[in-house]
């Protein structure tokens, strides 16, 4: 670890913040390997039916219209995965800012009393190739993600529509 003077408290630092999200339960799943990436989208997409489908068999029976409520459902259900993507890469998103910037914003015992510190040039560096190499195939991967799950929403929003 890089050793400088640096006056901002330890817990806003943007390499202890990346550190401890990196760490976390949540934010650790952007960087997980596939499999262990997908498993939390397919349960969250699956226990997003025990709403989607009550609401969609109000509007279609799936005894009468079956394949209208399992599109529709199944369109629904992509809602709950989407929103869990989406605050995943706003976290990454805005740690990866502060690692970019050459300045850092932080307070010292409360929002009144901001101040900036710089960060010296081999602090910069490491930050940014944290950025480089951690931070942005991860959120590629969400990116990624959120681009396919709302593609097939709306492939089976439109396949709903043709029938």
């Amino acid at each position: 670890m890089i050793k400088s003077r640096c006056p901002v408290p330890p817990e806003q630092l943007p390499i202890n913040q990346y550190e401890d999200m990196r760490d976390s339960w949540f934010y650790a799943w952007g960087s997980r390997d596939l499999g262990s990436y997908l498993k939390p989208i397919v349960i969250l997409w699956l226990v997003s039916w025990a709403v989607t489908g009550p609401m969609v068999g109000a509007s279609y029976a799936p005894g009468r219209y079956p394949l209208s409520f399992s599109l529709l459902a199944a369109a629904g259900a992509c809602i709950l995965p989407m929103l869990s993507l989406a605050q995943l890469y706003v976290g990454w998103f805005h740690i990866g800012q502060r690692l970019q910037q050459a300045a850092v914003p932080y307070e010292e015992s409360g929002w009144y009393d901001g101040q900036t510190w710089f960060k010296p040039e081999e602090v910069l560096n490491r930050d940014r190739l944290i950025m480089d190499y951690q931070v942005k195939p991860i959120l590629q991967r969400v990116r990624n993600t959120l681009a396919l799950l709302l593609g097939i929403a709306v492939a089976l929003v439109i396949a709903w529509k043709v029938l």
